[in-house]
């Protein structure tokens, strides 16, 4: 039995290793036909428009260009691989040190906002369920459409004008008020975090002032999104039959509703979050900047306008692997929550 069980998790996990590795092989291999198909000449971003033919010669050889696609492809994989995804021709830094600077302000900011979209957005998906066509469940519906239907960045520019510039209740653009910026030494590069170990809590609440609103814009977006998927489910699962032979037992409702029924959407509902989580992780660009929140989203835009394609390529790799990570997180808490997935 033991060895049934070794060899089933073995495979299980040499079958996950193989789709992570074809999964990673296909990002490399639509990132660099992207990179060769855009309509941006590498050489005009590192020589200029003026350089001569000579130089365009030298640079072309030097970046490899000259070579069969075949060979470049081969190249760019072991370069990637390694850990290098070029230089960046806007800060002259190399990609990874730029993603690595930036990534830790869009988790910050994808963290709170999923939070929020779980924290309500599960409730009030089970509400809207249990309260089928009646008027929670019609609340519950337009507050997701409007989640959806309304421009991120409008909701984020009206949120500016109301909150931060007429009201003055939370933080204006960027991570922290110019006063603050370096009082705090970097440890995570999460502002929450590193002024929490500092001890520095006046840091803290101005960086809390300036992420509250654009979280919350992100957490609601989530929100709608899981709100919906809960609710769809949860209608699912109580139109079955196990739902209706509880009620005939003289089950509660509640009991039904939180232990029979949501228990039995916990699995699908892990995706719904992954994914919602993932979405937000790639980086809410429109809501970076609306925001100049000094995240991925907002790197990436800015290098795709500054014809920076190293850079675009390099967040691009870091976006697909994030899904790739989320994804599999989702598979190894797919046998925690339900045993029968091993």
């Amino acid at each position: 039995m033991a060895s049934a069980s070794g060899g089933r998790v073995l495979r299980t996990g040499g079958e996950l290793a193989a789709s992570v590795a074809l999964t990673f092989m296909g990002l490399l291999l639509v990132t660099f036909i992207i990179g060769r198909l855009v309509p941006v000449d590498p050489l005009l971003a590192v020589v200029g428009d003026r350089a001569s033919e000579a130089a365009r010669q030298q640079a072309m050889e030097e970046l490899g260009l000259n070579l069969p696609l075949w060979r470049q492809f081969l190249i760019y994989t072991g370069n990637v691989l390694t850990g290098d995804l070029g230089m960046s021709v806007t800060t002259s830094r190399p990609v990874v040190e730029d993603i690595a600077r930036v990534f830790p302000a869009t988790l910050e900011l994808a963290s709170l906002g999923i939070l929020i979209g779980v924290v309500f957005g599960i409730p009030a998906g089970v509400l809207a369920a249990a309260y089928q066509d009646r008027w929670p469940d019609h609340v519950v519906r337009v507050l997701g459409l409007i989640g959806y239907s309304v421009p991120i960045f409008w909701l984020g520019l009206i949120g500016l004008l109301v909150f931060y510039a007429q009201l003055r209740w939370v933080g204006g653009p960027g991570r922290l008020d110019i006063f603050y910026e370096g009082l705090v030494p970097t440890v995570t590069g999460v502002i929450l975090v590193d002024s929490a170990l500092a001890g520095d809590w006046e840091v803290f609440q101005n960086a809390l002032s300036h992420l509250v609103l654009p979280a919350s814009l992100l957490g609601y977006y989530s929100m709608a999104y899981i709100s919906r998927m809960t609710r769809s489910l949860m209608l699912e699962q109580l139109s079955q039959e196990y739902i209706v032979a509880a009620r005939v037992k003289g089950v509660s409702e509640f009991r039904i509703i939180t232990r029979h029924a949501l228990g039995n959407i916990l699995v699908p509902l892990i995706t719904v979050v992954a994914l919602s989580f993932a979405s937000l992780l790639e980086g809410s660009v429109l809501t970076e900047t609306v925001f100049a929140w000094p995240g991925l989203g907002r790197y990436i835009t800015t290098a795709l306008l500054s014809a920076d394609m190293n850079a675009v390529l390099g967040g691009t790799i870091v976006v697909g692997l994030i899904f790739v990570g989320v994804n599999m997180l989702s598979d190894l808490l797919y046998r925690l929550v339900d045993p029968r997935a091993h």
